[in-house]
């Protein structure tokens, strides 16, 4: 079988295995947020933190719900890394030093995982386990909230009442999260990824020297890396490292999890505003850009451009042998287009076009399918905007889901568009600037300002992925990148949380004649030409100077 069959092959059964899923689990997840019973463990948590589950929240009590736990959490992370080599379990590392601790809480906190570090040789079992393990899920849970929320928005009318975060993130956590990452874990353990807390230990003679590895609860922190698009690796090899990723089936099987519950939550949506067609139509857009990344992607990394390519069968620089280039080209769409930022190949060894693919999927806003809420009501805001400009081209007021997009909404929406870009120039510009930052790059040129693009594009958009040519473990990049991150993802959920609360004290509009047919495939093209050409017009200066330059040169 050649490489590209097996490639094809592997691309059909994961689409089989998501459509399987996607009704059963998007209903259910319609249901854990519209569900007034509340599980026994949950009481005990909502009574543990003092939060009233029934409690309806307008949208500034649901945001500070929102900020006032991910501040804590940043705290709580932050001060568990500096007293780190006081604690059991430590494996004799270290404590953090504070620019790396406050990068690294910034990055698991705002579901970034970013990392300045490497994970074997860094962080204890304590923290690995307790602190950025429980921020996997907890992140995750957040973005499904505010997504859910927004959902709420349209669904609802004359109401500023978006629901309760403190349920809204409990029950994620408990009903979708973690279930989903027991069945995860268990068939990674099964397929060879390991789960122990054991120490440092010699595996044999390497170079003339010992080579040492250390144990750890890898497989539950995986599949929940993979489920919640978080993307921290236990280890600095991330989902190339064999313990995290055994095999061509783990390798699937994680790519499935990556996807899930982003493509799901259409499902949910189009549920909770009582038209499935609805969540079609945002599938539809979705599906549409993440093929064409894939194809992209495929078709640029297995194109023969000499002897060695022709030798190999493709691009494999950078790549490991058992997942071959299908393999690793599914993987880093799903990862560029998701907010995971886990990799199982470099995608600093791309071919240009390939590692141009990968920052695009990012500069998107990573909403095809976008990561665990943020990839849904990041698409939601689009459709807003494409609404708005077919309302101006038919001389209207443009409607969506009954609801009038007028001044406000739009402010709020165009806000939102503009936060992430302006917070990639602005950092990428000052440091292409600034004498130290440039530094850190390995390479020169167009690959160069391709490493520190990258970087601040993975963090603003709380992807985590890395060109692995750029040393970001400086006190430059650790608090910019930090910033950048916390500023991405909280400033945007700002924007959401108030465009949902304007939406929800509308009164619904009846549908006319002249009301655009969101659910049509008219409106899927509409979307993904917005989509396309608004990110095109924000990014295309940058990426010329970048991947685009290096591609054509090469």
């Amino acid at each position: 079988m050649s490489p590209f069959l097996a490639g094809v092959l592997q691309l059909l059964a994961l689409i089989t295995a998501l459509a399987l899923a996607y009704r059963p689990l998007g209903d259910y997840m319609a249901r854990v947020y519209s569900s007034t019973r509340h599980l026994r463990v949950e009481k005990w948590i909502y009574k543990a933190i003092g939060a009233n589950p029934t409690a309806e929240m307008r949208r500034p009590a649901y945001l500070r719900g929102v900020l006032a736990f991910s501040a804590v959490s940043v705290l709580f992370l932050y001060l568990l890394q500096r007293v780190q080599g006081s604690l059991p379990g430590s494996l004799g590392f270290s404590s953090i030093g504070p620019d790396q601790a406050f990068n690294t809480a910034a990055s698991f906190v705002s579901n970034t995982n970013w990392q300045s570090y490497y994970g074997e040789q860094a962080m204890g079992h304590v923290v690995q386990t307790g602190g950025l393990a429980v921020q996997n899920f907890v992140s995750a849970a957040v973005g499904i909230a505010v997504a859910v929320a927004l959902v709420r928005g349209f669904a609802r009318s004359r109401t500023g009442e978006l629901g309760n975060f403190w349920a809204d993130m409990v029950r994620g956590v408990v009903r979708i999260l973690i279930p989903v990452s027991v069945i995860g874990a268990i068939v990674l353990v099964a397929c060879g990824a390991i789960q122990n807390f054991a120490g440092i230990h010699e595996v044999g003679q390497f170079m003339g020297g010992s080579q040492q590895w250390n144990g750890g609860a890898v497989a539950s922190q995986e599949a929940i890396k993979e489920l919640g698009t978080n993307g921290g690796g236990y280890f600095n090899a991330n989902s190339a490292h064999p313990f995290e990723n055994p095999n061509g089936f783990t390798n699937l099987f994680e790519i499935f999890l990556i996807l899930l519950i982003p493509f799901a939550l259409t499902r949910t949506f189009g549920t909770m505003v009582g038209s499935v067609k609805q969540g079609y139509a945002i599938l539809a857009t979705m599906v549409t850009i993440w093929l064409g990344f894939t194809a992209l992607m495929m078709w640029t990394e297995f194109h023969h451009g000499g002897p060695a390519f022709e030798i190999a069968g493709g691009a494999m620089e950078g790549k490991e042998t058992r997942f071959g280039i299908g393999g690793s080209s599914i993987f880093a769409v799903a990862t560029t287009l998701t907010s995971t930022g886990a990799v199982n190949s470099f995608h600093s060894s791309f071919t240009g076009f390939g590692g141009g693919i990968t920052l695009l999927g990012m500069q998107l806003g990573e909403i095809a399918p976008g990561g665990t809420g943020s990839g849904l009501y990041g698409m939601l805001i689009m459709a807003i905007i494409a609404v708005f400009i077919a309302g101006l081209m038919v001389g209207r007021t443009p409607e969506y889901l009954g609801k009038k997009i007028g001044t406000r909404e739009i402010k709020l929406a165009a806000c939102y568009i503009l936060v992430t870009p302006a917070l990639v120039l602005c950092f990428t510009a000052a440091a292409m600037a600034l004498p130290t930052p440039p530094h850190s790059m390995t390479n020169s040129g167009a690959h160069g300002f391709s490493e520190i693009l990258y970087a601040y594009t993975s963090a603003a958009n709380n992807n985590g992925s890395a060109f692995a040519g750029l040393n970001a473990d400086t006190q430059w990049f650790n608090t910019t990148i930090g910033l950048a991150m916390l500023l991405g993802r909280f400033l945007p959920m700002v924007f959401v949380l108030a465009l949902a609360g304007s939406l929800a004290e509308q009164k619904p509009v009846p549908a006319t004649a002249g009301t655009l047919r969101t659910q049509k495939p008219l409106f899927t093209g509409l979307l993904v030409g917005t989509i396309l050409i608004i990110t095109g017009l924000t990014y295309f200066p940058a990426l010329a100077l970048g991947p685009l330059a290096e591609g054509l040169a090469s």
